[in-house]
């Protein structure tokens, strides 16, 4: 170990804490090791705003982040508490739906509609981007329906990877196509997920 470590560790204990104090600290990150990879995660005051697959937020995420509630993005484990516990759960195949609180306010009402039917897609059951479109409103609007799924900042928690092409094959998915089959697989009780996907029939 570095003979400094300890020394950045207090001080940014102590920039957290003060921070906090002063009302500036409005969204805590932590990273977490994942099956998957690293998971960037972070939490406002009103539930979960990102799940990043990779060790960095991406930038274009973290400016959302912080035009919507400001520039205070600071490193906390202890607001992340819960949700990394419902994420080791959910991978150690002990939960099967989250009880954490998420927060899409900062997204376009139609991403947030999509979203929200997404959110109620059962464990280990699929549906189609057609289908998700028709539940915000707009049937006709699939495609736009995948973009915003695309865009989804808290995947797994607000589970994506359960929404395919009515043709069966996967669509797309942020973390890539091997994380999505991988989630498909723990949560359908099968070691193989067909590359392509299935065809519709067999879904």
């Amino acid at each position: 170990m570095n003979a400094l470590e300890p020394l950045v560790g207090e001080a940014r204990e102590r920039l957290v804490a003060r921070a906090k104090r002063e009302g500036l600290a409005t969204v805590g990150y932590d990273v977490m090791d994942s099956p998957l990879g690293p998971l960037w995660i972070a939490v406002g005051p009103r539930g979960v705003v990102n799940i990043h697959y990779g060790a960095t937020p991406d930038p274009r995420e973290l400016s959302r982040i912080t035009h919507a509630y400001g520039p205070g993005v600071l490193p906390d484990r202890r607001s992340c508490d819960r949700v990394l516990t419902e994420l080791d759960e959910y991978f150690a195949g002990r939960r099967r739906s989250f009880d954490v609180q998420f927060d899409l306010a900062a997204l376009t009402p139609f991403q947030q509609r999509i979203l929200t039917a997404t959110a109620r897609v059962p464990y280990g059951e699929l549906t189609t981007y057609k289908v998700v479109a028709r539940q915000a409103g707009n049937e006709q609007a699939s495609r736009a329906a995948g973009a915003a799924l695309g865009a989804n900042p808290i995947p797994i928690v607000v589970p994506c990877h359960r929404i395919v092409a009515t043709d069966g094959t996967l669509g797309g998915y942020a973390g890539g196509l091997a994380a999505k089959r991988r989630l498909l697989a723990l949560e359908r009780g099968k070691a193989e997920v067909p590359a392509g996907g299935w065809p519709p029939a067999r879904r």
